[in-house]
């Protein structure tokens, strides 16, 4: 195949352009994103049973729920919670990979079967499904300059013209609202009430029947009588507009002309729909919008398509308002992927120095680097085919198949230049002799660096997607790059490269030939000693076998002690705080408590922070007045280049800060690298009652987990995420006595409901905006349990019965969010790695810890955790099947059992490097570093494909086992050096970057870079070795190869 090529350089043009014309179409089209969807699809079921407690709804809802959702494809876990404000979650959560729409089908399939079991109230307000993301791609807040907007009227001026126009923008999935639009709240004042003998059922029936539109009809209507000369459409009562026309709806009247209006027995004032969150942007009062991101969805073509649509509605913003963006993921992103462009190009201009030292001739040198534009475009072809996008995993993936995609072209160019130097063959001769001596090696190499990255693909679960990112484009590079080699490589040698006379090399002319010249007796020289060495050490063999072993016993240790995790930390640029207030605080104390986190960020971080946004009444931990969440953005990369203004510095300087702060537990976390599979770095554990010992029993769990877990050296940071019970005022009615007194069950929970609980009426007109209104008692009529005897309701005689005189009532405890995971009674529980500790290790501290729980709990990994676990039992799987197929393609391709063996004894070799250059910075086993493993093994036993390929055709030139060993290692000497060198420079720039994505660049670089290194140094003194060691064990078998040359002596007479 290379020599029909070698004739037709045209052709091999030709192919070579196409190939790059289908690669940079296809770069136009793909999308591009930070990760690929790692994190497995889930889907959200949501209800509402207003005014009921959490208890009330796990028991009606939640638990009805839950039984139905049986039998759904790919189902991983379940979890669900129930609050006091009477909501009900259950979020599903499927393998990665199913498809998020079939899931949500299946789901609301699921779901029909359990809507009639539900309470009828819960069936009103309507059960939603949707697809969820689980953390927001952007939040963006909105404060008023000049302070001439309150919180309230920005949130309600974001809900009437921003909300709307967001949410339809290609892209996003979910919006929520940090505040709420305007309602027309009317605040029931009971002493009034009683003194007019009213109650709420009679002020909600008022409103029902006066704001409300009546379809009248017309004038002349058809059928007409013959000869009506004209129609009109009839307009009656419509819905009311102002807080006066509420305050004139008439309640009574006496014929002798007395009146009883609304504004006579309450309060009427347009507030807001929900007072339940308040927000804050850079310590004033402010509304935002988190937005999160639609499955599938581009997050940069998302966030900048949002950023666009909020610069064409600010013309139409009131006087004073202003955006920001206070947390961002897309800044990330974005330089990430230009730092790994950079790093590519970086790694592209150091592989050519690299070769130009060796070939020392530029038209050489130009053939190898011609062969990276056509590698690379192909590789973008096939990435598009398969459906990927660009990304970090994608690019890292390339910047690996650099140094290895080189390597063919430089073996090819490099065996033609030896050619003629050795023998003076012209270029065309040199290629075609070259071809045939190295095209089995080429294969082979292609073969086994594939093999190594190609079981990756099939890997199930978070891990799998990333493994496939590399798996495919490492896979598709080194394809193409055989390709090149076999089809343009040969032509572009046959026609680029000039003739030398036998015995002189290019590079002793020209302005660097002394430099040249020198290099190569210095080169030549040294590798005498090193053939001499090898002579040494094949003498020796022995000795030399137990220092390998001894090598292969000190990997173990080191691989067993390697602390592991699921993906190195980043800076992105933004922190998480969480706060939480004993059970039972108020909004206002979780407000001074926020007001002391942004005094510490804004003030004593100046120098690193760029915005923070608060949330009181909001936290990933659940809503209550008692729980607050902070949005940190940090201040550019390049602005906080200095020791300590990294991120996990801030996290622990804001950490001890907040020790101090003696009111609330407040944490600040980094998020994680994969901000999808979870909010925080470190572990997430449910804690199950499995055994039905009930709420108490679990709590009481799981204080004992936390108290052992803050004496634990390898822990910090461990807390529950969830809501502590608070104290619950329970009221217990005689339903004897009221039944005595003529007051009806009915009226009793219908007067309470809303004088205390507030209830949705109907809807009123906001400046052409329909917006709801709400009933209530006002303030002063229920804050302490005394308020209770105020309200009175009216029995079937006309009369007023206070609740004194039906109800008791006394203090309980209860949860205000009680939660489940798969099924069962579960609590939360979040921490870090201690400093210095891997997130395997915390999570090993914390099956220690839960072995000492009483029987009847047990515990399941969630979010990361989860995804960690079944990576780490996946990992010894892969490198056993890499290394099988590995082994199986070299018995292939050398028609030999035993000969693989002394390709594969190298690979622990570079396992070694790999390890010692990971322990020596400190980092983890991680998903990085065991894709920069799978990538030493192929390098490793690249090198000793190209020893063992030379040996064995010279022997089967006649030589003996040693002389021939030692012509291939004096041959092959150069080009190992080479494509090593090569690819050790490729993966440079990754070990030794900074800055944004700095983190995953350095753990993929430094495995690889190290495994680089001592596969080679040590490399090329063992395999020499081993082949030797094998082929003298394993004798070949000459009498078969004589009968097998009969045979086909004998069949070609027949032809």
């Amino acid at each position: 195949m290379a020599r029909f090529f070698i004739d037709r350089p045209i052709f091999a043009w030709v192919i070579a352009i196409v190939i790059m014309l289908a690669g940079a179409l296809s770069i136009l089209s793909l999308p591009i994103s930070q990760y690929p969807a790692i994190a497995p699809p889930q889907v959200a079921i949501n209800a509402n049973y207003p005014g009921a407690s959490a208890k009330t709804v796990e028991d009606s809802v939640t638990q009805v729920i839950e039984q139905k959702m049986t039998g759904l494809d790919g189902l991983i876990y379940m979890n669900s919670s129930s609050d006091g404000f009477g909501r009900a979650t259950v979020t599903l959560t499927f393998k990665a990979g199913t498809d998020p729409d079939i899931a949500q089908v299946q789901v609301q399939n699921k779901l029909q079967s359990s809507l009639p079991l539900l309470p009828q109230e819960v069936q009103q307000q309507g059960v939603t499904v949707a697809k969820s993301a689980r953390n927001f791609l952007m939040v963006i807040g909105f404060a008023s300059e000049n302070g001439s907007l309150e919180a309230n009227d920005l949130s309600d001026f974001i809900v009437a013209t921003v909300q709307d126009q967001l949410s339809r923008v290609n892209g996003v999935g979910e919006v929520q609202i940090f505040g709420s639009q305007y309602a027309m709240r009317v605040w029931m004042d009971p002493s009034k009430l009683n003194n007019f003998k009213l109650t709420a059922a009679d002020i909600k029936a008022a409103i029902r029947a006066q704001n409300t539109q009546v379809a009248a009809g017309q004038l002349g209507g058809t059928p007409a009588l013959p000869g009506q000369g004209f129609s009109a459409t009839i307009t009656a009562q419509s819905r009311l507009q102002t807080a006066e026309q509420f305050r004139n709806i008439l309640l009574r009247s006496s014929k002798e002309g007395g009146e009883v209006r609304l504004g006579d027995v309450a309060r009427v004032d347009i507030g807001a729909e929900n007072y339940g969150t308040i927000a804050r942007l850079n310590g004033k009062p402010a509304a935002g919008i988190g937005i999160k991101l639609a499955p599938g969805a581009n997050a940069l073509d998302t966030a900048d398509a949002v950023r666009a649509k909020l610069e064409q509605l600010k013309p139409y913003f009131p006087a004073g308002v202003t955006v920001l963006v206070p947390y961002d993921t897309t800044p990330f992103v974005k330089l990430s992927i230009q730092e790994v462009v950079k790093t590519l190009v970086e790694a592209m201009v150091l592989v050519f120095l690299v070769m130009y030292l060796f070939l020392q001739n530029l038209r050489a040198t130009l053939i190898p680097t011609i062969a990276v534009p056509v590698v690379l475009l192909g590789t973008f072809g096939i990435m598009a085919a398969f459906g990927f996008s660009i990304n970090t995993l994608t690019m890292f993936g390339l910047v690996l198949a650099i140094g290895l995609l080189v390597d063919d072209a430089i073996v090819v160019v490099e065996n033609v230049e030896r050619l003629m130097t050795e023998e003076g063959l012209s270029p065309k001769e040199a290629t075609r002799k070259s071809m045939d001596q190295i095209t089995g090696a080429l294969i082979g190499i292609g073969m086994v660096l594939s093999a190594v990255f190609v079981p990756m693909a099939f890997f199930g679960g978070s891990t799998g997607v990333i493994y496939r990112q590399f798996s495919i484009t490492i896979v598709a590079a080194m394809a193409l790059s055989v390709v090149v080699a076999i089809v343009f490589t040969p032509a572009l040698c046959s026609t680029m490269l000039k003739p030398v006379q036998k015995g002189h090399g290019h590079g002793e002319s020209g302005f660097l030939g002394r430099f040249f010249t020198w290099f190569n007796r210095m080169f030549d020289r040294n590798t005498q000693r090193y053939e001499a060495t090898v002579s040494g050490i094949l003498k020796r063999s022995t000795r030399f076998l137990i220092i390998y072993i001894a090598i292969v016993v000190v990997l173990g240790v080191l691989f067993v002690r390697m602390p592991t995790s699921f993906l190195p930390e980043e800076d992105q640029g933004i922190l998480f705080n969480q706060i939480m207030l004993p059970a039972g605080a108020t909004q206002e104390r979780t407000i001074e408590v926020l007001k002391k986190v942004e005094h510490h960020f804004l003030v004593d971080e100046k120098d690193t922070v760029k915005a923070i946004f608060t949330v009181a009444g909001f936290s990933f931990g659940g809503s209550g007045q008692n729980m607050g969440i902070g949005f940190i953005n940090l201040k550019d990369w390049e602005e906080r280049s200095k020791p300590g203004m990294d991120v996990k510095s801030i996290a622990g300087r804001a950490m001890g800060a907040f020790s101090q702060i003696r009111e609330a537990m407040v944490f600040a976390f980094v998020p994680p690298a994969v901000i999808e599979l979870g909010t925080s770095n470190g572990f997430d554990v449910q804690m199950q009652d499995r055994a039905g010992l009930g709420h108490e029993a679990l709590i009481a769990a799981r204080n004992q987990f936390l108290g052992m877990a803050s004496q634990d050296k390898r822990l910090m940071g461990v807390r529950p995420n969830g809501m502590d019970d608070t104290p619950e005022y329970r009221l217990d009615i005689d339903h004897a006595k009221a039944g005595a007194l003529g007051v009806t069950v009915a009226d009793i929970n219908d007067s309470l409901s809303t004088a205390w609980g507030g209830s949705y009426i109907n809807d009123f007109l906001d400046r052409g905006r329909v917006k709801k209104v709400y009933l209530q008692g006002d303030a002063h009529s229920r804050m302490v349990p005394e308020d209770l005897n105020k309200w009175y309701v009216r029995n079937s005689r006309g009369e007023m019965v206070p609740f004194s005189a039906f109800a008791s009532a006394h203090w309980t405890f209860g949860s205000p969010r009680l939660e489940r995971y798969n099924g069962q009674p579960a609590v939360e529980l979040l921490g870090q790695a201690a400093p210095k500790m891997s997130s395997g290790e915390a999570m090993a501290a914390v099956e220690e810890i839960m072995t000492k729980m009483p029987p009847g709990i047990g515990y399941e990994w969630t979010g990361t955790s989860y995804e960690e676990r079944a990576t780490g039992s996946q990992a010894p799987a892969l490198y056993a099947l890499s290394l099988l197929v590995v082994f199986l393609c070299l018995a292939a391709l050398y028609e030999s059992w035993s000969v693989p063996f002394a390709v594969m004894l190298v690979v622990p070799l570079g396992v070694l490097g790999a390890l010692l250059a990971a322990t020596g910075r400190g980092l983890s086993n991680d998903i990085y570093f065991q894709v920069g493993l799978l990538a030493t093994i192929g390098l490793s036993s690249k090198n000793a494909i190209l020893i063992v390929e030379f040996a064995k055709s010279e022997m089967e030139a006649g030589k003996d086992l040693l002389t021939a060993t030692l012509d291939a290692v004096r041959m092959r000497l150069r080009p190992i050096l080479m494509t090593s060198l090569a690819f050790g420079f490729g993966v440079l720039p990754l070990a030794i970057s900074t800055g944004a994505g700095s983190g995953s660049q350095n753990a993929i670089g430094t495995g690889v870079l190290g495994g680089t290194v001592a596969a080679t140094m040590l490399g090329i003194f063992f395999i020499p070795l081993f082949y030797v060691v094998i082929k003298r064990i394993f004798k070949d078998k000459p009498q078969i190869a004589a009968s097998n040359a009969a045979v086909m002596t004998a069949e070609e007479n027949k032809e």
